[in-house]
């Protein structure tokens, strides 16, 4: 059965002062996907580490489904981890290296056999048990760091930018694969990356880390389409940020910024007029015309301005656009086919929706 795990005002300092993790506070759903995401030296490894009992916290408690394993030492937390390294052993065969927890745990052979075989078959490596690491690829190496962390039957699943060492194409049919495999065996699994894309695609739960502080926590719509901070909007996928003077517009309350733009807000703040507020707006939600094609917008949702570069992505193109204002945004659109790409000096007429707008908080 899957556990819960709590981490209540979780910090780690170092010898020296160096505070790796700073008074973290989160809940890990039984069965939940629950992905660590952030730069690297943001404390979501050294979090994972006191999770799986490898490190103690300096202050704060860690507990699985009630009970305080701060102090319980790893071997008898439960959990299995996975490596980003994946630490096979390269004189034992697949089938010794995924046996090696059951031999622990002194289980008999017969029993051992069945769970290996049950294992190799879950991470479609039948027919490999006499393998050594060296022989395989770094997709099957991977396979069998994780049928040697699930063949133990844990509660908990923690997993330390496992898919790191894999190229793209090979490292996404992995995302699908252990996806799937967590749901099929129900374990509550903790995942560890840097990589934005990756979180956001396995996720049930993001926990957005920065500086050994947790910034957001939230579905990986939540974190993607409604971020709290700058950020966490700055460091999820491509967005333009703005930051002005709240002022009194027609539509109601907006921010300008600099001279020339101005942005109608989807909703009232509590800063006063006058008081600087920051707003992200994604790529994605703005739409893109030839300057003497486009319809006249109002303003707080419009601006003009001329292509500087344009990027194409294959399923979308990516412009770069300096505003007549001399702000430079980044507005993204399919790859439909439909017409031809602008090219950079063409004029352009950009619009949006207040709705669109995320209000941050600085």
């Amino acid at each position: 059965m899957s556990a819960a795990i709590e981490i209540a005002g979780v910090s780690k300092v170092y010898d020296g002062g160096v505070r790796a993790v700073d008074t973290v506070a989160m809940d890990i759903r039984p069965g939940e996907f629950f992905s660590l995401l952030g730069p690297s030296g943001c404390g979501k490894t050294t979090t994972l580490r006191m999770i799986a009992g490898f490190d103690t916290p300096s202050s704060g408690e860690i507990r699985l489904d009630g009970a305080d394993i701060t102090h319980v030492p790893a071997h008898k937390r439960d959990m299995a981890m996975v490596f980003q390294n994946y630490a096979l052993f390269p004189h034992r065969t697949v089938a010794e290296n995924v046996a090696f927890g059951l031999r622990m745990r002194k289980v008999d052979k017969a029993t051992i056999a069945a769970k290996v075989k049950a294992a190799l078959a879950m991470v479609e490596l039948a027919g490999m048990e006499d393998r050594r690491p060296a022989q395989l690829s770094g997709g099957q190496q991977q396979r069998v760091a994780l049928a040697r962390a699930i063949v133990i039957s844990p509660r908990v699943l923690l997993c330390d930018e496992p898919l790191g060492a894999l190229d793209k194409k090979l490292r996404q049919q992995m995302q699908f694969e252990l996806k799937q495999l967590q749901k099929n065996l129900g374990v509550t699994l903790v995942f560890v990356t840097h990589d934005q894309e990756e979180a956001l695609a396995m996720s049930d739960r993001i926990a957005v880390m920065n500086a050994g502080r947790v910034e957001q926590v939230g579905t990986p719509v939540e974190i993607y389409d409604q971020p709290r901070t700058r950020f966490v909007a700055d460091f999820i996928g491509d967005t333009n940020i703005f930051r002005g003077q709240c002022v009194t517009m027609d539509q109601g309350t907006g921010i300008a910024v600099g001279n020339s733009l101005a942005l109608a807000l989807p909703r009232p703040v509590a800063a006063a007029q006058g008081e600087v507020v920051s707003v992200a707006l994604r790529p994605e939600k703005i739409t893109i015309a030839a300057a003497d094609q486009s319809e006249t917008r109002s303003s707080g949702t419009s601006a003009r301005g001329t292509v500087e570069s344009t990027n194409f992505l294959g399923g979308a193109v990516l412009y770069r656009i300096v505003l007549d204002g001399g702000q430079r945004v980044l507005a993204q659109q399919p790859n439909s086919g439909a017409g031809p790409l602008h090219t950079p000096g063409q004029a352009v007429a950009l619009g949006w929706r207040p709705a669109d707008l995320v209000i941050l908080e600085d």
